[in-house]
């Protein structure tokens, strides 16, 4: 464990190192700057947010480590770009969200750094529920358990949140069991409504079977955009093999049906094989 001191030390350091990064970004901004930054508004920034952060997703997947240091430091500049902004318009700067971060973080880890006890983290969680409640009905009392939801977020994340939201107040499904029979009903009735040919109900009913699912994988434990994104990658490396074997994509237009699934059955054949391979188990 560091001595006191030269944790302190370090503190001072970092402190320093982010004051440094909010004078250039200041800087950038500031007449005589960058044009291209000068330009920027609050709702130009957001696809790069959203880029950063898929970006800080995949090093992770990928556990790129030192790839990771340089896409944080992305996600940090999307951060200091706003609070920049806001400082211009005078609406905050980055100390007032640093300040309101410290503040949220005591607030709802009272087990920490007050008197509540919290002896595993399905507590700190209920805690963490119940003052993020108590502090919206505070500022809104006529406020939705679902208000704090954005609709912004992706929709198999907005869709999670929305059923772990409801589950709070007991309304869920009591087990997985029930939404396997949910699967099936919602997958006839989108069959029903593919057959009279209504493309709105398709739409409607297909919605409702992609929200129900990602329940499921609520109620599985399973993070469904991870799980997804598994399967993509999958996926490419699964059609890259079909391609390989068949000696390039364009010669996969001239095989059959039947022949592009043989190559998809070899693919996936020699993709369990390698698996077991890595696992150390002998192949069957």
């Amino acid at each position: 464990m560091k001595p006191q001191a030269e944790k302190e030390v370090e503190q001072a350091s970092a402190a320093a190192v982010l004051q440094r990064a909010v004078e250039i970004m200041a800087r950038l901004r500031a007449p005589g700057g960058c044009p291209w930054d000068r330009e920027q508004t609050f709702d130009s920034i957001k696809p790069y947010t959203l880029e950063e952060t898929y970006e800080v997703f995949d090093a992770i997947e990928r556990r790129a480590w030192p790839e990771l240091k340089d896409e944080l430091g992305d996600l940090l500049l999307q951060v200091l770009f706003y609070a920049q902004m806001a400082a211009e318009a005078g609406y905050f700067d980055l100390r007032d969200v640093a300040e309101n971060l410290n503040a949220k973080l005591v607030r709802r880890h009272p087990h920490v750094f007050g008197d509540a006890q919290a002896t595993d983290s399905s507590a700190v969680l209920r805690n963490w529920e119940q003052i993020k409640v108590e502090e919206k009905k505070a500022t809104n009392p006529d406020a939705s358990l679902l208000d704090g939801i954005p609709r912004s977020m992706p929709a198999t994340l907005e869709a999670t949140k929305l059923g772990s939201k409801a589950a709070k107040v007991g309304f869920d499904w009591p087990d997985a069991n029930g939404l396997f029979a949910k699967l099936a009903e919602e997958i006839a009735e989108l069959h029903a409504e593919i057959e009279r040919n209504d493309a709105d109900r398709v739409e409607a009913e297909f919605g409702d079977l992609l929200f129900t699912a990602m329940n499921l994988a609520r109620h599985l434990k399973v993070d469904a955009e991870s799980a997804l994104r598994r399967s993509n990658a999958k996926f490419r490396a699964r059609f890259a093999a079909m391609e390989l074997a068949a000696g390039g994509a364009a010669a996969l237009q001239a095989l059959t049906a039947e022949e592009l699934e043989r190559l998809w059955e070899a693919a996936k054949a020699a993709e369990y094989k390698n698996e077991r391979k890595q696992q150390g188990t002998p192949s069957a």
